[in-house]
């Protein structure tokens, strides 16, 4: 299996991540790497596909903000990472901010998402390991994985959170879309891909399938009810403490209603945070549980790119995405 990462993703290092009232140390940070490269082995830089296929995606207004927020930031005389504190509520009027702390809140859904310096740098590299592995791909390999970090599945056209900027697995599908493929979207993360749920709602030619935590209970809340699902959208949320037995059933709901769209393409947004021991997250998921769920995921038959989300149990990261692989 072809695997894409680029070093440039590592550029993304915040110093901290708010909630539950305080400041936290980073969840998603670059300790991540080292386990998710061991694990996957000889990886391929992707190529530079420059920002088109981003702007199939998001607003050139956000992408302008995300590329320029930091900088905005400093400029302001503040010290850190760029953090919002106000949000807009629901149906507030469209307006030309300038300040960057309107701006933060406008194009941000939560305080856990900082812009450090080379955020920017990270996404969009991010977002280019994905494009290289549907390429690819569409190219004739069965499979590749997108070794994408910062993750992007909570990211929407217009809006960063949940440690996403970029909605890589969402950028990949619509890559393929113009290519003139009919696309599935698999989303196996602990928490609902709302950003790729927004970014592929309504789409003919793409089916968005999401097995996560309730969002009654779990981040990101807003978003994965089960009522929301209609036309090309399917939610399907689990209890906390849900294990193999109670996951399988699951998927194989989501497989059997993807392949009644008949896509000529999978994307896999795999997160390995459904593992028991990641520590906020609450499944209960084992090692071995990967394997088995790849190939149910493989039995489809289909040209397969999988992106990597989450996950952050770091001492058994690389085993669970080795053992996910290795069942494709």
């Amino acid at each position: 299996m072809r695997c894409f990462w680029d070093e440039r993703q590592r550029a993304h290092t915040p110093a901290g991540e708010f909630f539950n009232g305080a400041m936290n140390p980073p969840a998603e940070h670059s300790g991540r790497v080292d386990a998710l490269l061991q694990a996957i082995g000889p990886t391929e830089a992707p190529a530079d596909k420059g920002m088109e296929p981003l702007l199939r995606v998001h607003s050139a207004d956000y992408v302008d903000f995300l590329r320029t927020a930091h900088d905005e930031w400093r400029a302001a005389g503040r010290e850190g990472d760029a953090f919002p504190y106000t949000f807009p509520i629901v149906a507030r009027r469209p307006l030309k901010l300038k300040r960057v702390d309107a701006l933060l809140g406008q194009y941000s859904f939560d305080t856990s998402t900082p812009i450090a310096e080379r955020t920017w740098e990270a996404a969009y590299w991010a977002a280019q390991t994905a494009l290289a592995a549907v390429d690819a791909v569409l190219r004739g390999e069965r499979t590749a994985f997108a070794c994408c970090r910062p993750p992007g599945h909570h990211a929407g056209s217009d809006y960063l959170g949940g440690y996403c900027y970029l909605s890589n697995a969402a950028i990949a599908a619509k890559q393929a879309v113009a290519a003139g493929r009919r696309v599935a979207i698999l989303d196996v993360d602990y928490h609902h891909g709302n950003g790729t749920q927004d970014v592929a709602s309504g789409h003919g030619d793409i089916v968005f399938a999401s097995i996560h935590a309730d969002p009654s209970t779990d981040y990101p809340f807003f978003w994965g009810h089960a009522d929301e699902s209609r036309g090309n959208i399917l939610n399907l949320p689990l209890a906390r403490g849900t294990d193999w037995n109670g996951y399988q059933p699951a998927l194989t709901q989501a497989l059997d209603w993807i392949e009644a769209f008949e896509p000529e393409l999978l994307i896999v947004s795999y997160g390995a945070d459904t593992y028991e021991g990641d520590p906020i997250s609450h499944l209960k998921l084992k090692t071995k549980d990967y394997s088995a769920m790849a190939r149910r995921i493989a039995s489809l038959g289909l040209p397969t790119a999988i992106v990597m989300e989450g996950g952050y149990a770091v001492d058994a990261l690389g085993q669970n995405v080795a053992e996910f692989l290795s069942g494709l």
